[in-house]
């Protein structure tokens, strides 16, 4: 039973727990915007970012959540009464959907049904049949479900389009691989609070050369979202506006460790964490949400009939400090998310799997309470001793 001692554990689909290398660079003395210090710093950002993202291009760092990044990629590279096909399996892929009408773009909905990745097929079926639209908007990770899309096949057809792809990297960029430039992404984009293990309030952007060219043509009439104001001051090692200082500190030292673990390592890591989640739950005798197309970094868990969502997390919480998430929308109920991205652990996730076993087991659900532990720690020696080349 959990005491005032016990360790709080956060495993949510964001935020996530905070590195103590990373806590204390955010307590750094204030810089001021526009001086040589900050500049050395933004010129470290950019260097690592461009690792982050796997690509050459610029980083733009907004200060904004993630959905202000998905605005800027939107409204930044296309005009009212263009077409896009919008890949729709969950609240986020509906996310994109709502923006673009927002702005009198006007979007053609895929639904994928929840708990699916989208059919590549598909994308390639509806591109040809209509030349007219002008990009494709994904998830790399559907949050609200735990489905990773299948992004790399979709780019491979939208490469061979005149439709840029965009790509919401928000619950998947530093969990998952997705290095841009190789797979011919033209825009991608995340957020702080996820893999990037930071507060928050920042967001970053990527995007192709094609993906900059659209964007020079485009009038957008937002005066805070403006990608070209913001390439050219990220090349003098600014921003356009005042920045996010705290969190570019932050973010600084966050890269640093990326660096330092090498993102192989990474990967390799969270793939091992995604293993272990879903062979504990599957040892429970629950079912997974998601079960052919696994994020990374969040694992979704169908529950009982008659289990509510809302009850077992708060029996996670108030008896085992362990914090959790609920689904969303129709789902709100149906499903528990286990984030496992970011400064997250095997022992975390060892706790987390327990105060789900028992938090189902005093709502009256039946669990398999022998070996489901020893079964998930398996997983994830063995995920780790492969590595995720093996998927």
């Amino acid at each position: 039973m959990s005491s005032r001692l016990d360790k709080m554990r956060l495993l949510t689909p964001g935020p996530t727990p905070l590195p103590e290398r990373v806590r204390l660079a955010l307590s750094k003395d204030m810089l001021h915007h526009r001086k040589g210090a900050f500049k050395s710093v933004m010129a470290e950002i950019q260097r690592k970012a461009r690792v982050l993202f796997g690509t050459g291009q610029d980083v733009l760092t907004l200060a904004s959540s993630g959905t202000g990044a998905m605005v800027a990629a939107m409204q930044g590279m296309f005009a009212p009464g263009e077409k896009v096909l919008v890949i729709e399996g969950g609240k986020f892929g509906e996310r994109w959907t709502e923006i673009a009408r927002s702005h009198g773009i006007i979007p053609l909905p895929l639904k994928v049904p929840a708990g699916q990745g989208a059919d590549p097929e598909k994308v390639k079926k509806i591109l040809q049949a209509d030349a007219d639209i002008h990009g494709v908007f994904v998830q790399l990770c559907e949050t609200s479900t735990g489905v990773q899309h299948p992004v790399a096949e979709i780019a491979a057809i939208t490469s061979k389009t005149p439709a840029l792809l965009v790509v919401d990297g928000i619950s998947g960029l530093g969990i998952t691989p997705c290095p841009m430039d190789d797979w011919g992404l033209d825009a991608l984009l995340t957020g702080s609070q996820k893999g990037l293990m930071l507060p928050p309030g920042l967001a970053l952007l990527a995007l192709s050369e094609r993906a900059w060219e659209k964007a020079a043509a485009i009038t957008t009439g937002n005066y805070y979202f403006n990608l070209p104001e913001e390439r050219k001051n990220i090349r003098k090692n600014q921003t356009h506006f005042t920045p996010a200082i705290g969190l570019l500190l932050g973010l600084d030292e966050s890269l640093n460790l990326f660096m330092e673990a090498g993102m192989d390592n990474i990967f390799r890591k969270q793939w091992a964490l995604c293993r272990m989640a879903r062979a504990g739950v599957e040892a429970m005798g629950l079912s997974l949400f998601a079960a052919q197309h696994p994020a990374w970094g969040v694992t979704s868990v169908s529950l009982p009939p008659r289990i509510p969502a809302s009850q077992v997390l708060d029996i996670a919480a108030n008896s085992f400090n362990v914090i959790l998430a609920a689904g969303q929308g129709d789902y709100k109920e149906r499903i528990v998310r286990i984030g496992h991205m970011g400064w997250v652990d095997w022992g975390d996730l060892s706790a987390g799997l327990h105060a789900l076993a028992e938090a189902c087991k005093s709502l009256g659900a039946e669990i398999n309470s022998g070996g489901y532990l020893e079964q998930a720690l398996a997983a994830y020696r063995e995920a780790w001793e492969k590595g995720y080349a093996s998927l």
